[in-house]
């Protein structure tokens, strides 16, 4: 007989009792330090149109079940009201531009296309669009798509109207379209076809604005990866307190492109200065102390685009690099965001990312899922 054998015949009934106990806790405790393990919550945060829907998209397309056809013809309508809301942005910006249309029929084509009630759109089909055709083609839309910058035709489809009078017409107060502006447009046969069904591309592109909170989980070896996905404006920030219970990972994501623009709230604020100011108060927040963070300069590629003609430094004085160079835009962009962090100990993750391309998400990501499964196993003591 060994000694705990003798030592626990002594013990009282209470003491054999709370030792059940105890023991029973101390099981209670490995389970959920394993069911810990196995479910890691990933939490998206950023500025709106920053991509983080474009970023749950492609984890559907890359851990989950994609996009079916029938998936794909959910998004049919929403094609054909990003292209209507693009237009109408341009045809708005031709008027405050003062920008002339080179051939007088597009006038006309102008005022059909401007008629149209957005949200009711779900056919594309005459005289509409051969108006698109035609007033795409005209060197007037052209010379404003190429000042984008000056009306904020970025990279998303979300605008606002407000009625002037009852006897005016809507005039269109900020206006936001999107990088498929581009390509949506050069394919209008394409689009216009009875039988069009969205390619995958056409639904990584299309803009549907996140309002509440959308959930994906997906599994990655053994291990259920739930990522959290809330809007970003402003008036959807306060429901982010109900996603800020036991988060594995911050997936923080800044739009590059952005140092030139201004807030859809606030016409006098920087884009970039808001995101600063937002990651700022994320990593500073207790919830989110053993959280690890990691931060993804999204839009790389429309950086490389715009820095040809946008300087950096007319909007950051304090950029010393050369002019029209995305690496040194991008690596300084990068300084000011690490430079927030005020705990020295705690590392910054940062990725250089284009959300819509997705053999640069699935790499970007593999390198996150690792590090985030060597921290989790640190964190519990397992390596």
């Amino acid at each position: 007989m060994t000694l705990d054998t003798i030592m626990a015949c002594c013990l009282s009934e209470e003491a054999k009792e709370a030792r059940r106990i105890n023991d029973e806790i101390e099981r209670q405790i490995r389970r959920d330090k394993k069911e810990a393990r196995r479910e890691l919550k990933l939490l998206l945060l950023g500025t709106g149109e920053s991509g983080k829907s474009t970023f749950i998209k492609q984890m559907r397309i890359i851990h989950g079940t994609g996009y079916s056809e029938e998936d794909r013809r959910g998004f049919t309508k929403l094609v054909y009201q990003n292209i209507f809301t693009s237009l109408q942005a341009m045809i708005w910006a031709m008027d405050t531009l003062q920008i002339h249309y080179k051939y007088e029929h597009n006038k006309a084509n102008a005022n059909i296309v401007r008629e149209v009630d957005v949200e009711k759109v779900f056919l594309f089909v005459n005289p509409y669009v051969d108006a698109i055709r035609s007033l795409w083609n005209d060197p007037g839309i052209q010379e404003c798509y190429d000042r984008r910058r000056e009306y904020q035709l970025s990279d998303s489809t979300k605008y606002k109207r407000e009625r002037l009078s009852p006897n005016k017409d809507l005039c269109f107060r900020t206006v936001k379209c999107s990088l498929f502006v581009h390509s949506y447009l050069n394919s209008l046969d394409r689009i216009a076809d009875p039988s069009y069904v969205p390619t995958q591309q056409d639904v990584l592109r299309v803009r549907v604005p996140t309002t509440g909170i959308i959930e994906y989980p997906f599994d990655l070896q053994s291990v259920i990866f739930r990522m959290v996905d809330v809007g970003g404006q402003r008036s959807e920030r306060r429901k982010w307190i109900h996603c800020f219970e036991n988060v594995t990972s911050i997936m923080f994501l800044v739009a590059l492109s952005e140092y030139d623009q201004v807030l859809v709230e606030s016409d006098n604020e920087n884009r970039m200065e808001e995101s600063k100011a937002l990651f700022r108060t994320i990593i500073t927040y207790p919830w989110f102390q053993n959280s690890s963070v990691i931060l993804f300069l999204n839009k790389k590629d429309l950086l490389e685009e715009k820095i040809m003609f946008s300087h950096l430094v007319d909007y950051f004085p304090e950029y010393d690099g050369p002019q029209r160079d995305a690496q040194a835009a991008r690596e300084f962009i990068l300084k000011m965001f690490v430079d927030l962090n005020p705990d020295s100990e705690k590392i910054i993750y940062s990725h250089f990312t284009c959300a819509t391309d997705t053999e640069n998400i699935r790499f970007v990501f593999a390198a996150v899922k690792d590090t985030i499964l060597q921290l989790t196993l640190k964190e519990f003591n397992l390596v």
